[in-house]
């Protein structure tokens, strides 16, 4: 999430874990058994809730992924099942936020220590929010944004290509109006509503392949996020277009995949497509 201070990035962040589908046994005993061989251990009052690990942006990379002489679980571990939120990205060290790429590939970590070797499980839902520029207001051309533009380049190579490419979602949080901000919050569906929806599209994606589209395999997502002649022109040309990678290639296709089991729909249509697209476009103008 790319906006300036005081847009609700970070509520919005806080608010995500409320609207996952229910922990099932097993992932409930997989979380409280990492915590539990973790500093503070595991507290019963939190069974079955959906971990949300929130950093400071001064955590260092050990902190991130875990370790020690004698391997404890990092933050990423301690998010399993859960969702790991990285407030101010661009304050981070980028060698920090580097050593996630591979958990966020593989959801898993493998610490090596001269004495020992220990695997943690780290499937967990990354968030991230920035600022536009150093400054922290909007960069679009606005009066408040002092900033130069390479004062903004700057700002935004701090985060690596290579992980934006694994961040499926880039999305702009703009400010809102008083008068619009009073009339959503009246109109709008509270988290239990979103949670029976996002359950529903989870149930048909358990039903399909037994297992959630971001764990498809390349093959799996040959076969379950197939696309008409239409749609395939669609993707090439904003492959071309967006110069994206092979890798962003299969996340929008599981992207569009999970927004059709949002809408119930069988098949990957135009609109699913573009919408999975539309997420992308952003990275580009944080790499540049």
């Amino acid at each position: 999430m790319v906006g300036p201070p005081g847009t609700g990035k970070s509520m919005l962040a806080s608010r995500l874990a409320s609207i996952l589908p229910p922990m099932t046994d097993d992932q409930a005993l997989e979380s409280a058994a990492i915590n539990s061989i973790s500093i503070n251990g595991f507290d019963l009052n939190n069974w079955k809730t959906r971990p949300f690990r929130s950093p400071h942006h001064t955590a260092s990379g050990v902190a991130l992924v875990g370790g020690g002489s004698n391997p404890r679980p990092g933050e990423i571990s301690l998010a399993h099942h859960g969702v790991l939120f990285l407030d101010e990205l661009t304050e981070y060290e980028r060698h920090t936020l580097d050593v996630l790429r591979e958990p966020l590939e593989t959801g898993r970590i493998t610490i090596s220590r001269a004495a020992r070797q220990a695997e943690f499980p780290a499937n967990f839902q990354l968030i991230a929010a920035m600022n536009p520029c150093p400054q922290g207001y909007s960069c679009d051309g606005k009066e408040l944004c002092q900033c130069s533009s390479e004062q903004q380049r700057k700002h935004r190579s701090r985060i690596s290509a290579p992980l934006l490419d694994r961040i499926d979602i880039h999305i702009e949080v703009p400010r809102v109006s008083h008068d619009l901000l009073k009339e959503t919050s009246v109109n709008t569906e509270n988290s239990l509503q979103v949670q029976a929806r996002v359950g529903n599209a989870y149930k048909r994606q358990l039903d399909r392949c037994g297992k959630s589209n971001a764990d498809l395999s390349s093959k799996e997502v040959e076969k379950f996020c197939a696309l008409n002649e239409a749609e395939i022109k669609l993707l090439d040309h904003a492959m071309e277009k967006l110069k994206l990678s092979a890798r962003a290639y299969h996340r929008i296709l599981k992207l569009a995949r999970t927004i059709a089991d949002l809408y119930k729909a069988d098949e990957i249509n135009g609109s699913h497509l573009s919408e999975a697209i539309s997420y992308r476009t952003l990275d580009r103008l944080i790499a540049s």
